[in-house]
């Protein structure tokens, strides 16, 4: 009898954790669904982006290769080309939807934040093909301000189709945010990361919102791969450990990219505001000025402009001498601060990661150069520099070195990439400066102010 009354109590018990379970499955099992949609969509539009800027440089070559092979006409063509596309990028987010400017990441924390509406309806077509025309003309801007900021509307779209509470809206659009940033890179563990560090004032974090993020990153990184493959985003050696007597120069690099990420952030600033200030006819033809220039630049310096993707494998296999990686580093750093400081549709992160594997490359070269008992490859301190200044600016180390990790498959430099990006961090704050997407949030709402 005894043993009957167990069964019976014990019965009793797993039916109401089974009850209790069900009925959490009812809360939650809606929001799952619909963030796995929104990062399956996102994941869908970002290997279309990615796919569409190929494609309009393909068209460039075509039109160059069709044409006479003067160098007057050649270069005439290739400022015409990259002019014309900039100008219609500019033309298209001033008069149809102005928050599309610049990365918009800035729009998706403001959004979190309730203090920026989000126009799903005309950003997303906005914002897709004004990247396009913007990077495809060789803008120095990636492709992953866009996929974010379309991720998070995609999230509102899914949220205002299924008419879901607020909370659960404001879950999505964060899930749409971090299935942007896995769409651009092929790193999921970065785009969940970037949502709880960088975000995490504007993130409202319960069981199911980071649920939401975990299931958009995945069918985001799921549906990328399906089209675009598994490989990672930039193709390298994989290389050993440093020694543990070589570690304290990764400590300098760091402090190095903490003092410029404050640099950086100051001058993109100014920049923006030089742009602004523009008046008449220069505000008018901002779009041709810049396309012009970008397009010269693309005839006679190909390796200044685009977002980098072309320019860190081949910085990382060697094929620029030394001095040339810091020439290249100085022209890119003008010719990203032009492009986004313009206010051009386009991100910052590609444009900071080639920032990073140059000055890293030659900081490497001269590091082993300097101490020659230090074994260590000037490529590490590439991969270190690429996450660096993305932590000295965004301030959001964790992000930065899941996303160098995942991008170029070297886990074994996760120790030095700790060191620097926790050193670039701490002096960037210790300067004074402030994470660029939180400057670019307040300059917004106060030019909304005016």
């Amino acid at each position: 009898m005894e043993i009957h009354s167990e069964r019976k109590t014990g019965s009793a018990g797993l039916s109401k954790v089974l009850k209790r379970f069900l009925a959490s499955e009812k809360k939650f099992t809606p929001l799952i669904f619909w963030a796995a949609i929104a990062g399956a969509l996102t994941g869908i539009i970002g290997a279309l982006f990615q796919i569409s800027i190929d494609k309009i440089g393909g068209l460039r070559q075509m039109l160059l290769d069709s044409l006479p092979q003067s160098p007057y006409v050649l270069v005439m063509a290739s400022v015409l080309f990259s002019a014309v596309l900039v100008f219609l990028a500019f033309l298209l987010v001033r008069r149809v939807a102005p928050e599309t400017s610049g990365s918009g990441v800035h729009e998706i924390e403001g959004a979190l934040d309730d203090v920026r509406p989000i126009r799903w309806k005309l950003v997303l077509p906005v914002k897709f093909i004004g990247g396009l025309l913007s990077l495809g003309g060789g803008m120095v801007l990636g492709r992953e301000g866009p996929t974010i900021q379309m991720g998070g509307n995609i999230g509102k779209m899914v949220s205002d189709i299924f008419r879901v509470s607020r909370d659960d809206s404001h879950a999505l659009i964060a899930a749409g945010a971090a299935g942007g940033l896995t769409a651009a890179f092929n790193a999921p563990l970065a785009g969940i990361l970037f949502v709880f560090e960088e975000m995490r004032p504007e993130f409202k974090y319960s069981f199911l919102s980071v649920q939401a993020v975990l299931v958009a990153s995945a069918a985001s990184d799921i549906a990328l791969r399906a089209i675009m493959g598994q490989q990672p985003d930039i193709s390298m050696q994989m290389l050993s450990a440093p020694a543990l007597s070589s570690l304290w120069l990764f400590l300098v690099f760091g402090i190095v990219f903490g003092v410029f990420g404050v640099l950086f952030n100051f001058l993109l600033v100014r920049t923006l505001d030089f742009f602004a200030n523009l008046k008449g006819y220069l505000f008018s033809l901002t779009g041709l000025l810049v396309g012009g220039l970008i397009g010269l630049l693309a005839w006679f310096f190909p390796d200044t402009i685009g977002g980098g993707y072309a320019v860190i494998p081949r910085a990382l296999t060697g094929t620029f001498p030394v001095m040339v990686l810091l020439i290249l580093f100085a022209a890119r750093f003008g010719t990203t601060m032009v492009s986004y400081g313009s206010g051009a549709p386009g991100g910052i992160f590609a444009p900071m990661l080639a920032l990073g594997t140059l000055f890293g490359m030659w900081f490497g070269h001269y590091a082993g150069f300097y101490f020659p008992g230090v074994d260590i490859s000037p490529e590490s301190f590439a991969v270190a520099g690429m996450a660096a200044l993305f932590c000295a600016t965004v301030r959001a180390p964790l992000t930065g070195i899941a996303l160098t990790i995942e991008m170029t498959g070297n886990y074994f430099l996760i120790l030095p990439l700790i060191i620097t990006c926790l050193t670039a961090t701490v002096v960037a704050e210790g300067l004074g400066g402030k994470p660029i997407y939180t400057v670019l949030l307040r300059r917004t709402l106060n030019l909304a102010k005016k």
